[in-house]
Order: C-alpha cells, then structure tokens, then sequence
C-alpha cells in the first residue's frame, strides 16, 4: 500500500508510475473520495470539540435552572422549563450529528481503501520503461569453465543434448502419468532418485542460507487468511493463481488460501507489530510447499516440471529499516547470494532487470536471474533444441509497501525513545525453488552415456553418489 499523504503531494508521480506498470486505477477518483472524508471527518472532530464544550457549560447551567424551577410558578415556570428542554437537546442533537458523519465516512471507506489497494509502487527511477518481460535489460552472464552458452550445447560438450523429459523418463526420476492421473494437468511424482535429488537441492539450499549467510530458519503455514494475502501485496491483482478455500460455506469462521510463494508467511510473522530497531536487519528464508493455480497460461510450457501447480521453494525475506539506500544494498546482497549458489552447482544463468510494464504492483525494482537449460528453445532442423534460459528466480526491493500494508514498524532511535513510528522496508528473493531447478540441473550435468553428474555441493546431500544412472 502506498502512503495516502504522498499520493496527494506527488499525484504525478504516482499517475505515471501507475501507467508505466501498465496499472489501470482511477486516482482522481481516490483523491476525491480522500478530500470528501478528510472534509467529513474535520467537521465530526468539530462537532465532538463542541460537544464537548457545551457538555461541560451545561451542567452548572442545568443545576442553577433547576434550582430556580423549583421556586417558580405560572409563566416563569413555563419558560425555564423550556429552556432547561433546549439545553438538554444541545447534546443531543449534536450526537446525532456527529453519527450522520460517522456513517457518510463509513459509506465513503469501502471504495477509497479498495482503490487504495490498486494504487502500485511507483517504479524507481532507474528501471527501464517497457510493457512486458520481452522489454527486460540483461545485466550480466555468467557461465561455468568450459560452458559456453552463444555456442550449442553439442559444440559444448560433444553430444547432442537430452531433454529434462527424456533424462527423467529414461533414468525413472519422475511419473507425470500417475501424478496427472491423481491431480489433474501440470501434476507429476518424483521417484526415486529424482525424489532424492528433489530433496537434496532444498537441503543444500537451507544450510547454504543458514550457516554461510545468517539467515534464520522458519516454518510459517501455507494455508493463510485473506489479509495475509492482502498485506504481502498478493492480492487483489493476484487473487486468480491462488487457490482458493472456501470455509465460509462449510460454517467456518473465514476462507483460506494457499500461498503461491513462503514470502507470505514470512511477511507475516511481524504484522502488526512495532519492531525494535536493534534487531533490524531481520534475515528469515523458509521451506515450504506453494501452490499456484497458472491461470492464464494455457499452452505454455505445459510439459514437464517447469510450470507447475505444487512446488517446493526455499525463499529469503529481508526486512530491514526505511532506508532507500540500505534496501538496495540488500536487494545486490540477495541477488549475490543466489549468485554464488548457481556458481556452486555449475549452472549458466543471467540476470534481467525487469521493466516497468514486468514489476506487478507492488515492487519497486525486480531482478530475475534466468538458468540456461539446453532443453528449452527453438526446435532446429534435426529436432533438437537450441537451448534457451528460463526463469528460476526473482528477487524483488519493495521498500515500505509490504509493511505498510500489514502494519509494521519500528520506532527510529532505539530502546526507550520517543516519537513516531516508521515502517520497515521489505525485500524479497527465490533461494532455490524445486523441481524446477532440477531442469537445468540435469540438462547442464547431462553426460553422452545418458546419466547425470551430481555436482560436488551436493553429494554430501545424496549420501555420497556422484552419479544417477
């Protein structure tokens, strides 16, 4: 959620930035409905102030009429009666006034905060103006010793490549048959090795992150309520890939949704809360299963394990103080993470600076870091692939957006100090999210007799085996 104050100081800014990330959201009609309930609320606070006042005037007066009431006869009497009637419907007709406003405001509150809710963060200044992910800046390569990704794959290692579908048929890594038979389109198993491997990528993945970086370990639920979804951003322009579960008819107390990313819960763990300073940076990463329906990508990359339903995800979450510049020293030293955990695996990637129209709402700046996998691409000639890299994670600078959203602060100056409060900033960033990442795992590790070398990092992870197949 944006800052009210500063959409009405800096309209421009946040029109612009809502037409670059190609964001439909009627902000004139935000800020009338803002001016229409500050007005509102101005006169019921002046209203409560004479409230107040005459409340206080009026009870000496009351007693002394009373007083004189007793004693007076005929028309004195009549007409201090009256005036003890009037002074006693002071109160009460500015009481009804004051609930008139209160109801007007309340009237006004839906469509202004739902508005609110679709206002996005305005890009930063340095993210490249484009409308979808084809209008992406390449930032860096980097490939292994003796890999080189301009050149194909053949030329690379000697033989042409299999795919991750054929690598996992023919080595018994996974069951599409079955697992779409038990849930449907985009569904498999992992067997076996493939399993194994599966399970080892996420455990690298968690030490790596805990014991070389700091970052500690949470279990945070996927199952969550509708806010959680609210205040991490995710919805509402996200509501249609969640999966929604409808508790509300079945006589609970309110609906759930399964969470498409551990950000979520992570986010979460603090809302509301006011932080204390000193313990800012909080450094969290979970494991955690996510669930995304991928409505709307009918007919795109249907086949195999790289658009999914279910998947498992190690996820990192920062959240740090209201500083532009520390945020974006984060955001180089998450993406450097995942860096070096690539390098570790000997894995091809790029990184991409998304462009406006490919930020969503709520990000500020995103960075995706894409893997090589020889499997993806155009077809040639003899039916091979040219290789081609596809994304494996995102890392995303939300500054305050998030916390203001779930209502996160801290309070500047430490223990004991006085004053207001200021909202945390917030980034977030893919450590490693299976089985996708077993794609150019063992596409890249592929050997020419049709097994798959394990790279060093993780056998440790695979008891010691070098080798599947």
């Amino acid at each position: 959620m944006i800052d009210l104050r500063q959409l009405r100081e800096d309209t421009a800014r946040f029109k612009a930035g809502a037409q670059r990330k190609g964001i439909s959201v009627d902000i004139d009609r935000l800020l009338s409905l803002d001016a229409d309930r500050r007005r509102l609320q101005t006169d019921m606070e002046r209203l409560r102030a004479e409230q107040g006042r005459i409340e206080k005037e009026v009870g000496p007066q009351l007693g002394k009429l009373s007083g004189q009431l007793k004693k007076a006869e005929g028309d004195e009497k009549a007409r201090l009666e009256r005036e003890l009637a009037d002074l006693r419907n002071k109160p009460a007709a500015l009481k009804a006034q004051i609930q008139d406003l209160a109801q007007k405001i309340t009237a006004l509150d839906p469509e202004l905060n739902e508005l609110l809710l679709h206002v996005p963060l305005p890009p930063d200044d340095d993210v490249p103006i484009g409308t979808s992910a084809e209008e992406n800046v390449e930032l860096k390569k980097w490939n292994p010793p003796g890999f080189d990704t301009s050149k194909p794959f053949e030329v690379n290692k000697g033989f042409k490549p299999k795919t991750h579908l054929e690598l996992v048929r023919d080595l018994g890594l996974a069951d599409f048959e079955r697992g779409v038979k038990l849930a449907g389109a985009r569904s498999y198993i992992l067997t076996g090795d493939g399993m194994r491997l599966h399970q080892a990528v996420l455990r690298f993945a968690v030490d790596f992150m805990t014991q070389e970086n700091g970052f500690k370990a949470m279990s945070v639920p996927v199952i969550v309520r509708e806010e959680a979804m609210v205040g991490t951003g995710f919805f509402p322009a996200g509501r249609e890939q969640a999966y929604h579960i409808e508790e509300s008819r079945r006589g609970g107390g309110s609906d759930m949704y399964l969470t498409g990313t551990g950000e979520v819960g992570l986010m979460g763990i603090h809302q509301g809360e006011i932080l204390d300073e000193s313990a800012l940076p909080l450094k969290y990463i979970t494991v955690s299963t996510c669930f995304r329906r991928e409505a709307g990508a009918a007919g795109k990359d249907t086949a195999g394990l790289y658009r999914i339903h279910q998947f498992d995800k190690v996820e990192q979450v920062v959240i740090c103080k209201a500083d532009s510049a520390e945020s974006r020293q984060w955001h180089k030293t998450m993406i450097g993470y995942v860096e070096t955990l690539l390098q570790r695996l000997g894995i091809p990637y790029r990184l991409l600076q998304c462009c406006t129209g490919d930020l969503g709402p709520k990000n500020a700046s995103m960075i995706d870091i894409e893997s090589w996998m020889p499997g993806r691409g155009e077809i040639g000639a003899d039916k091979s692939p040219s290789g081609a890299y596809g994304e494996t994670h995102s890392a995303s600078r939300l500054y305050d957006f998030q916390c203001r959203r779930l209502n996160m602060r801290y309070r500047p100056g430490g223990e004991g100090a006085k004053g207001d409060t200021t909202f945390c900033h917030s980034l977030n960033n893919t450590v490693l999210a299976s089985p996708r990442f077993l794609i150019p795992l063992l596409e890249i590790h592929q050997n020419a007799d049709g097994s798959v070398t394990i790279p060093e990092a993780l056998r440790p992870y695979m008891g010691g085996q070098a080798k599947i197949g």
